[in-house]
């Protein structure tokens, strides 16, 4: 295995990488709010993990798609 060539411009360019960045802060999130207070955010069971999971799929899509780096 080896980096591509422009892996610097790839990072900060990538929508994939971006999203992939999306999924794991709502991850995060919905880790944090259920034990900072699980029944008192008053949103529904699993919506971070829904939108995470939405997020991840978009990246997985966005990394088959050709990007234009710029």
């Amino acid at each position: 295995m080896h980096l591509v060539p422009q892996w610097r411009a790839l990072i900060r360019r990538a929508w994939s990488i971006r999203l992939i960045l999306i999924a794991g802060l709502l991850s995060g999130l919905e880790a944090g709010l259920s034990l900072a207070s699980p029944d008192a955010t008053g949103l529904p069971s699993g919506l971070f993990a829904g939108l995470s999971a939405l997020v991840t799929a978009a990246a997985f899509a966005a990394r088959l798609i050709a990007q234009r780096m710029e």
